[in-house]
């Protein structure tokens, strides 16, 4: 099971100790043979398990925003960074498309997603905009709608040609090719969503809550929790196994 809590952040060095006694994680990405994962720190630290190697980080430098999502790219050679004020860092072969990081956004920045080809990626911030650059496609965002929680998190779909945006409450929003399973929306939860994640084919997803608490749709099993353990430390993401079944 991938569920990142937090501040599960690991102190291998005393420049990595010092980083992490201020620093919280935000985000996490699997590798594509599913035996590694990296963990990213809203102060920009990288943090590489299993099989991910490390391609660098932008802990030790001044952001203007802290980091609040990643994504790695289809070879997981490389990955991405996104700040909340739409600010990219690219490291490894990912590719700079562009960024919000000069538009006086509306809300801030909290998630994003590659494109299958990893020659794009869509930003999508708490209001529910999306933010489109390289060769992915604006199908559509919830920004001019009144949302009745914020959105957390962006999935996109395997041909890239859709996504789905998830807000704290579980409401699901599907765009392009998406197709919307079901959601939380009408559940009253014990704690608010965090993130979503698409299975391989795309005909289902996971939603997962602050307390670990799983919630699956379409073909997406459930291989188990954490909502019944008492945490440490909230969740803040989730990652699908994509060689194994698993999350």
């Amino acid at each position: 099971m991938l569920l990142v809590t937090w501040q599960s952040v690991v102190r291998s060095t005393p420049a990595a100790a010092a980083a992490t006694s201020v620093a919280t994680a935000v985000a996490m990405a699997s590798t594509p043979d599913g035996g590694g994962y990296w963990i990213a720190s809203s102060t920009g630290g990288v943090y590489a398990f299993g099989d991910a190697a490390s391609y660098g980080s932008m802990s030790g430098h001044t952001l203007n925003a802290p980091i609040v999502g990643m994504a790695a790219t289809p070879d997981g050679k490389g990955y991405w960074l996104v700040a909340a004020d739409g600010g990219i860092f690219s490291f490894g072969d990912a590719g700079f498309w562009g960024s919000a990081g000069a538009l006086p956004l509306n809300a801030p920045i909290v998630g994003m997603a590659a494109t299958p080809s990893g020659d794009g990626y869509r930003l999508v911030a708490s209001d529910g905009g999306v933010f489109s650059y390289g060769d992915a496609t604006f199908w559509g965002s919830a920004g001019s709608m009144r949302l009745n929680a914020p959105v957390v998190g962006l999935a996109a779909t395997p041909s890239g040609r859709g996504y789905w945006l998830v807000g704290s409450d579980g409401g699901v929003f599907s765009y392009g090719d998406a197709t919307f399973r079901g959601s939380t929306g009408s559940l009253r939860l014990n704690q608010p969503v965090v993130g979503l994640e698409a299975t391989t084919n795309g005909a289902g997803y996971w939603l997962v809550a602050a307390d670990g608490g799983i919630f699956n749709y379409g073909d997406a099993p459930f291989w188990g929790s954490t909502g019944s353990l008492q945490l440490n430390q909230p969740i803040v993401g989730l990652a699908h196994d994509p060689a194994a079944a698993g999350y």
